[in-house]
């Protein structure tokens, strides 16, 4: 049985498979913070694998994402965010070792880019409706991103932003996908 999602046909094909993800993504962003908010004061085996999995997800929603949108543009931007979220799981896991100042800066850097790829992909699906969420996501995500960064010089820096950044987050696919139901249903 494969499990490989084929690509939709027509803008409501795409929509009804974005919005399926954003709800996956918003459930899993929740239940992410959830998790880690009782264990953000220091950094532990269970921690640092929580972190590495926020950007591994985004890997696997990044590829679905580029499946079933072909039709309706390149690409090629959700395979960058696929290439720099790999690097960042990759950095977050050795970061990890080195405290919580390492894990925000790769965290922010991480953020900053992948709030510009959200952005940028964002833009041309507005068309497609329910994108406006994404696009405002995108654009918190890169100066979310920069605090991230300069909250890792302050003299008690904390992992609770991390948790800060995933639940608006959430909140933003979650509106998303509510904003393209109607599309999905051809409305």
């Amino acid at each position: 049985m494969s499990t490989v999602a084929a690509a939709p046909s027509g803008v409501a094909g795409t929509a009804s498979a974005l919005r399926r993800l954003y709800f996956v993504r918003f459930a899993f962003a929740i239940v992410w913070a959830v998790v880690l908010l009782p264990m953000a004061s220091k950094i532990n085996p269970v921690v640092a694998t929580l972190l590495v999995l926020y950007p591994l997800f985004d890997v696997g929603a990044a590829v679905y994402d580029a499946r079933v949108s072909k039709g309706t543009g390149s690409p090629v931007l959700l395979y960058v965010n696929v290439a720099v979220s790999s690097a960042t799981a990759i950095g977050l896991a050795v970061a990890s070792a080195s405290g919580i100042p390492a894990v925000l800066r790769v965290w922010g850097l991480w953020a900053v880019v992948a709030g510009l790829v959200q952005l940028i992909v964002a833009v041309p699906r507005r068309k497609m409706g329910g994108q406006w969420p994404m696009i405002l996501s995108g654009g918190i995500s890169v100066l979310a991103g920069g605090s991230f960064i300069a909250s890792a010089g302050a003299d008690d820096p904390a992992l609770s932003s991390a948790i800060g950044y995933a639940i608006p987050g959430a909140i933003f696919f979650l509106i998303s996908a509510l904003r393209l139901g109607r599309v999905s249903k051809g409305e």
